[in-house]
């Protein structure tokens, strides 16, 4: 017979901005998450490249007309009948593994997850058909930044439910579960969202090369 359950906090009473057992505030670490395909793992020059040399003749929108997170349903609404062979790109066996990493990530992942009082995680959502995307995404990893990494994979359709401080992901708009995740989302530029203008309080990575630290340690003095 288990014993009895621990109280919930309300969301009045959770820290302002945070879900349940967020990093900052509930110990010293601060936790820090980093999405994987467009921040980690360069997706839309994969797709291009893979479907240059599946569909050689095809029309086809370029990286830098990219709008919007999903290249299928732009491919679609500028080219009819395009949808299921980009989809077919990336769910193909070897796509993801093949993925060339985005310049300055695995740097900064290594040198990341050596920071004092710094926890690092990959967060990543697999694709529905999640056979090969996920054991090719375990490979990536291990491949690019060893065997420590593979355990701080996380992968989940929700990242609102996982608790961190920072998220750098490349989406725009993140929404599950929890209507206040406990981190904050930086967008990390990619060519489907250089476009968009944040406003304040919202901030961005422009790349790898940008002062990712100084976002870190903003992020520890508040």
């Amino acid at each position: 017979m288990s014993g009895p359950r621990p109280a919930r906090l309300s969301m009045q009473q959770r820290p302002p901005g945070r879900a349940v057992g967020g990093a900052m505030g509930w110990g010293a670490a601060l936790r820090v998450l980093a999405d994987m395909d467009g921040v980690l793992a360069d997706f839309e020059a994969g797709v291009l490249r893979a479907f240059l040399a599946r569909f050689p003749g095809e029309p086809r929108a370029g990286l830098a007309g990219r709008r919007g997170w999903l290249p299928k349903e732009q491919h679609q609404a500028k080219i009819p009948l395009c949808h299921a062979k980009i989809v077919s790109v990336y769910e193909s066996p070897g796509f993801f593994l093949g993925l060339d990493p985005i310049p300055g990530a695995i740097e900064a992942m290594k040198e990341m997850i050596q920071m004092k009082d710094t926890e690092v995680f990959i967060c990543t959502s697999p694709l529905r058909k999640y056979e090969p995307c996920i054991p090719e995404k375990y490979k990536w990893v291990e491949k690019h930044l060893g065997p420590e990494f593979v355990d701080r994979l996380i992968l989940t359709r929700d990242k609102t439910i996982v608790s961190a401080d920072l998220l750098f992901d490349d989406k725009d708009t993140i929404q599950g579960v929890e209507p206040n995740p406990s981190w904050e989302h930086i967008l990390f530029t990619c060519c489907h969202n250089k476009h968009l203008e944040l406003k304040p309080p919202h901030r961005r990575l422009q790349s790898w090369a940008d002062d990712w630290r100084a976002i870190l340690e903003s992020k520890r003095r508040k």
